[in-house]
């Protein structure tokens, strides 16, 4: 049995004889970023990069680490990485140390994921958005094949192990570079990463194990959303690839616009046309809401754009407490056909309050002006 060389794996990466897989990686990765070539090119720092290359290799392989620690020598038969530095070692040991990694697992894929989440439009009315509703919903969606129960495999069929890669889910490569053999390690191009294949599908899935369907699902609308707002609901998304968890449905509201109200955060907004003299003389008026007919009193005198609150009826806060106002704005509407009768009731109304002509912009301060110096001309008169 060839002996172990003189060198000391555990000193070269300053670990333990005792250190773990991961202690191991870490020192490695550490020294790698340190030592390599394309950091530090002098010849001195690439003998002692070859160095600890070859350590890792032995350390990090449990075969050959039990074979070092019983004194032989794992390298024996390979040819060795340390003299020639022809050893051939994983390209993705190298990135990792470069790039933080060694974390990630290898072997096999899982043909078994998580489903992806599915999003639907629901348009609703804007009284659901006050009381709240509850709607039926269609949705097409990857649920679990039933022929196969997400197998995807024919009945009674089996998958079987990958001839190319051995049930590993990936192929190794080693080619020569720079820095001797690299190894490069990728998924399995004949299984895709899976370590099977499935000679026998399914012929309903197609193997996949999931099929399309059209299902029906009761949602409650709560009050108080709005346009735009979405409700998840959990486990209703896509099935995953090999029968794995379903996704979340994310539902959408679209509120179809209202003949009366609008919304504008938690309150309602409508406009009242009100007869010139309507607005002259005041009146009441029942208004239709949400909430039933409500009496709204009109002042005499009101005015074009003034605004008007019933309290509370409008949209319930989403998460919160009460409600929103329904604010009526006053569209004040002047006549634009008059018969004789009409227009002469008008001219004798604007002879009585002297509106037969209109002042122009800035009359009043002009005549308020006017005064003042009549005024003052009758004080300096007196002095």
């Amino acid at each position: 049995m060839t002996r172990v060389p003189s060198t000391d794996y555990y000193e070269v990466l300053g670990v333990p004889k005792d250190a773990s897989s991961e202690q191991i990686k870490k020192a490695y990765r550490r020294l790698a970023r340190q030592l390599h070539p394309d950091v530090n090119p002098d010849p001195e720092t690439q003998e002692r990069f070859k160095e600890v290359v070859t350590a890792y290799e032995v350390l990090n392989d449990p075969r050959k680490r039990e074979m070092y620690d019983l004194g032989a020598d794992p390298l024996a038969s390979g040819g060795g990485a340390g003299g020639n530095f022809g050893g051939a070692f994983s390209f993705t040991d190298i990135m990792d140390a470069f790039f933080g990694g060694g974390g990630t697992s290898r072997g096999p894929r899982s043909r078994v994921r998580r489903g992806q989440d599915a999003l639907v439009q629901l348009k609703i009315e804007l009284a659901d958005t006050v009381f709240g509703a509850t709607r039926e919903l269609q949705v097409d969606t990857a649920v679990v094949c039933g022929v196969c129960e997400g197998a995807g495999t024919a009945k009674g069929a089996q998958r079987v192990t990958c001839p190319t890669c051995q049930g590993q889910g990936e192929v190794s490569q080693v080619q020569r570079s720079f820095l001797g053999q690299v190894m490069t390690t990728r998924p399995c191009p004949a299984c895709q990463g899976f370590g099977t294949i499935n000679p026998n599908p399914c012929v309903e899935c197609a193997g996949d194990g999931r099929v399309r369907t059209r299902r029906s699902l009761t949602i409650k609308i709560p009050a108080g959303v709005d346009n735009g707002t979405r409700i998840q609901l959990s486990g209703q998304g896509e099935v995953g690839p090999g029968g794995g968890p379903a996704g979340d449905l994310y539902v959408e509201l679209a509120v179809i616009p209202h003949p009366v109200f609008t919304r504008n955060g938690d309150n309602l907004h409508c406009t009242l046309p009100l007869p010139m003299t309507a607005a002259a003389l005041g009146t009441s008026v029942e208004i239709e809401t949400f909430d039933g007919t409500a009496t709204v009193e009109i002042r005499p005198g009101a005015q074009h754009g003034e605004q008007l609150k019933l309290g509370a009826r409008g949209v319930p806060k989403l998460r919160g407490t009460g409600r929103g106002d329904l604010l009526i704005h006053l569209d004040v509407q002047t006549p634009t056909k008059l018969d004789a009768r009409q227009e002469e009731l008008l001219r004798e109304l604007a002879a009585l309050r002297n509106e037969e002509s209109v002042p122009g912009p800035g009359a009043a301060a002009q005549q308020g002006n006017l005064f003042t110096r009549i005024r003052d001309a009758f004080k300096e008169g007196l002095a």
